[in-house]
C-alpha cells in the first residue's frame, strides 16, 4: 500500500488535491482544512491511506500521522465508510472526535454531517477506549476563518452525495449564519444548516 507521497502541488481542489512526485501525478483526497491549506507549488509530504472498492481506489491524504489513524479507525464502525470518516476530520479535529467519544459526547458527535443520534451512538460503542489518549497535536476543527468556511461546508456536502451545484447553493444559503458568527464560524452547525435546507428543497 501507499504509507505516503510526496512532490509538488500541480492541482488544488476543494476536497482533493494533485500532487507530481515525479513520473506520475497523484489525486488524493483531503479534508477541506487540508486542501485548503495547500497551494500550487507547494512541496508537500501527505500521508495516506487507500480504500479499494469495487468501483475504483481512493487516495486520501492527511497532514498528520494522528487525522489518518482516526479516519482508519472511524471506518471500523459499522455503517461508516470513508465519506463520513472524512466529514469527521473535516468537523472535529483529531482530539476533539476522542473526548467526544470518551465522554460520551453526542451532542459533538453529531455536528458532524451524516452522524444522527444512532450513528453517534455507535461510535461511542464502537469506539471506546480505541482511540488512545488525547495528543494534543492539531487544532480544533470547529472554526474556520470566513473565507474558508464556505469551501468547507461545500465539501462536506459534496463528500455526503449532493452534487457541486447543489452543495454550493446550500452553503450561499447560510451565509447569514455564518455572518452572526463573526470571525469564528462554526463549520459543524454550519453544515447541518446547509442540510436543512436540502432536505426543504
Amino acid at each position: 500500500m501507499i504509507a505516503f507521497i510526496r512532490g509538488v502541488v500541480q492541482a488544488v481542489s476543494h476536497d482533493h488535491v494533485v500532487v507530481d512526485i515525479g513520473s506520475v501525478g497523484l489525486t488524493a483526497t483531503c479534508t477541506a482544512p487540508t486542501a485548503l491549506s495547500l497551494h500550487v507549488g507547494d512541496r508537500v509530504e501527505l500521508l495516506t491511506s487507500m480504500v479499494i472498492r469495487d468501483d475504483g481506489w481512493t487516495l486520501y491524504g492527511f497532514v498528520e500521522a494522528d487525522e489518518r489513524t482516526i479516519f482508519e479507525q472511524v471506518q471500523t464502525v459499522t455503517g461508516i465508510g470513508p465519506r463520513i470518516a472524512l466529514a469527521v476530520l473535516s468537523t472535529l479535529s483529531p482530539d476533539e472526535v476522542r473526548n467526544a467519544i470518551a465522554n460520551d459526547d453526542l451532542n459533538a458527535l453529531t455536528k458532524i454531517p451524516g452522524i444522527g443520534r444512532k450513528g453517534a451512538q455507535r461510535l461511542v460503542l464502537e469506539l471506546k477506549d480505541k482511540l488512545g489518549i488525547v495528543t494534543g497535536s492539531t487544532p480544533s476543527r470547529s472554526t474556520a476563518t470566513p473565507i474558508g468556511w464556505l469551501a468547507s461546508v461545500t465539501a462536506g456536502l459534496v463528500s455526503l452525495g449532493w452534487s457541486q451545484r447543489e452543495a454550493e447553493a446550500a452553503a450561499d444559503s447560510v451565509m447569514p449564519l455564518a455572518s452572526a458568527y463573526g470571525d469564528n464560524p462554526d463549520i459543524g452547525a454550519l453544515l447541518k444548516a446547509a442540510l436543512r435546507s436540502l432536505d426543504r428543497a
